[in-house]
């Protein structure tokens, strides 16, 4: 049986979020308004992210990548959606710091040397 403290269990120093974020009852199809005042907030968080076509990944501590995920949440409430669903992948790693711009280059490198010895 173990006794960890589990209240005292602290959250990962860094980690990367894919979020999709979704108004729901907006009454039309389109959802680009919600979707630029979260890309607002976000800027002005500070935090590193990338937008792209199913969503945005977010880098940053813990604490903040999730303060302002909620806080998108809460955006776009105030923008008169009642309910709003968030689709969420996070990473984290404890061997190095990476981030998302390193991966997708460590990726492209691979796929380089493909076409090379092709």
């Amino acid at each position: 049986m173990s006794s960890t403290d589990y209240a005292h269990v602290p959250t990962p120093a860094r980690c990367y979020a894919d979020f999709c974020l979704v108004p729901v009852g907006t009454g039309t199809a389109s959802v680009a308004q919600e979707v630029a005042e979260v890309q607002k907030l976000l800027k002005a968080s500070g935090l590193s992210y990338t937008m792209h076509s199913a969503g945005t990944t977010i880098e940053g501590s813990w604490d903040e990548v999730m303060k302002v995920i909620g806080q998108a949440h809460s955006v776009v409430h105030q923008r008169g959606c009642i309910r709003v669903q968030t689709s969420m992948q996070v990473g984290t790693r404890t061997d190095k710091t990476q981030t998302e711009q390193q991966k997708v280059k460590r990726v492209e490198e691979l796929l380089a040397k493909d076409r090379e010895s092709s």
